[in-house]
């Protein structure tokens, strides 16, 4: 018990310490997210538009530029979240590797990477509610902190995924560019008025842009549909433990070869 609660506290700690480390990861975070969500304020119009939610089964009118800011910010969490995940899962493989065969158990390790996942989804959507705050007449900001923290949990998970399988950052970054871009794209009722695209709410931001757009925009508030987002982060951080699991890290050649001139 004392060496799980150790593991799992030092390997949090260094994931933590690693996010800190990394100066693109937190220029993304602290940069990209206002810029992305002022980009939408200015490129997109006051114009009413008439958008369906399924969250609330109704149809509201409100301006594109509201719709447009609220989404974006929900695209620049997942990407944030996302690629910072990717990047320190990516780069402690070596690590984790020498620390399972310095004898630590896998599954406080796993816990403590999906707790840093929580950890900065959890900071990201403060962050990001305060700069709606600013920007939009917000309906309600707690519902709307909390969608934006199960869109940061949903693309960490899968950042914490593909870094245990991919071979390649590139293909990571590949991955979540492409898969964070269709999704928000799907999911922006400025851009697919309807909503009718066949599984569309099969997608990771479906359950809480549902919640963060009818949170900021209307005096409803879908609660259900945010609990989504905890099924992709769950399913996302099982299948990263089953690879964890899975994988028997072996010695280096180099040390192979040292333990058999000692033999």
């Amino acid at each position: 018990m004392r060496l799980t609660w150790t593991a799992f506290t030092e390997l949090l700690r260094c994931t933590l310490l690693g996010h800190l480390r990394n100066r693109l990861a937190l220029a993304l975070a602290v940069a990209f997210i206002p810029l992305w969500i002022a980009v939408a304020r200015l490129c997109t119009s006051d114009a009413v538009v008439r958008i369906t939610l399924d969250a609330i089964s109704a149809s509201v009118s409100v301006p594109a530029s509201r719709v447009a800011q609220v989404a974006s910010a929900l695209g620049a969490v997942t990407m944030v979240a996302g690629f910072v995940t990717f990047i320190e899962t990516f780069r402690s493989r070596q690590m984790d590797r020498r620390l399972l065969l310095a004898g630590y158990p896998r599954l406080p390790m796993l816990l403590a990477k999906l707790a840093a996942v929580a950890l900065t989804a959890a900071l990201l959507a403060l962050y990001s509610t305060v700069l709606l705050w600013i920007s939009l007449p917000v309906h309600h900001a707690v519902p709307l902190g909390l969608a934006l923290a199960g869109a940061g949990l949903a693309y960490g998970g899968i950042g914490l995924l593909l870094g245990s399988l991919v071979p390649g950052e590139l293909e990571g970054f590949f991955l979540i560019i492409m898969l964070s871009l269709v999704d928000t794209g799907l999911q922006n009722p400025v851009f697919n008025t309807l909503m009718d695209v066949v599984g569309v709410s099969a997608l990771p931001l479906y359950g809480v842009n549902q919640l963060a757009l009818s949170s900021a925009l209307t005096p409803h508030i879908p609660w259900s549909h945010g609990l989504l987002s905890l099924t992709w982060s769950a399913a996302t951080g099982a299948l990263a433990l089953l690879v964890l699991h899975t994988h028997r890290p072996s010695r280096s050649p180099v040390s192979r070869r040292t333990g058999v001139r000692a033999g």
